[in-house]
């Protein structure tokens, strides 16, 4: 009985004298996605609790020049603030990874919003129902560029408790527009979001 030499054998298998070829690996699908909303909406938070790499942050301290521009009445708490962008990513399954970039929320970072959009899958836009107003930007930016989106009810302590379709209706939302409940602290709340987000996206891909 004859037998392949093992320089020959690479990528498959001998068993009981015959070569059975192994299955392929499953080819990697990377997916940029963005992580969007107003200032001090747990964007940076939502990026750090999924990462499976060190995150990448611009967090600065906040200083005087920000009072009166930042309005940090509901997180008093908050002591920095991203300048630029924040950056992680996360293996979803064996056929799929996702590249998170989290967008500045004050409007005088806006203008790199563009240059962080270009090439993304969809975004999650999250929203601290205190504060609605804060994420009308970025919803009007993704309507826009008709870019996919979910919302993303960050569920700070003591927020109001609203049904999901008084959230749409006060903020205008599509009616195919995803709205999920979610802590951004914790990994497995944050991932079913991205989850919901790529099911989404994929929906409204053109087949062919």
């Amino acid at each position: 009985m004859d037998f392949a030499p093992a320089e020959a054998g690479r990528g498959r298998r001998r068993r009981g004298g015959s070569q059975l070829a192994t299955a392929p690996e499953p080819a990697l699908i990377p997916l940029k996605v963005l992580v969007a909303g107003g200032f001090a909406v747990g964007k940076t938070t939502f990026v750090g609790s999924l990462s499976e790499i060190p995150p990448v942050t611009t967090e600065q301290e906040m200083t005087a020049l920000s009072i009166g521009v930042d309005d940090t009445s509901a997180v008093p708490d908050k002591r920095t603030t991203t300048v630029a962008m924040d950056f992680g990513r996360i293996t979803v399954d064996s056929s799929l990874i996702l590249y998170l970039f989290g967008t500045p929320g004050q409007n005088r970072f806006w203008f790199m919003w563009d240059e962080l959009a270009r090439g993304a899958v969809g975004a999650v836009v999250l929203v601290d129902l205190r504060r609605v107003d804060d994420c009308f930007p970025a919803i009007d930016y993704f309507e826009n560029r008709r870019l996919p989106f979910v919302l993303a009810v960050n569920q700070f302590p003591g927020t109001p408790e609203f049904a999901d379709d008084a959230v749409r209706e006060a903020l205008v939302l599509p009616a195919d527009t995803p709205v999920t409940r979610m802590d951004a602290r914790e990994p497995r709340s944050s991932l079913t979001t991205l989850v919901a987000l790529v099911e989404h996206a994929l929906m409204r891909t053109p087949v062919g």
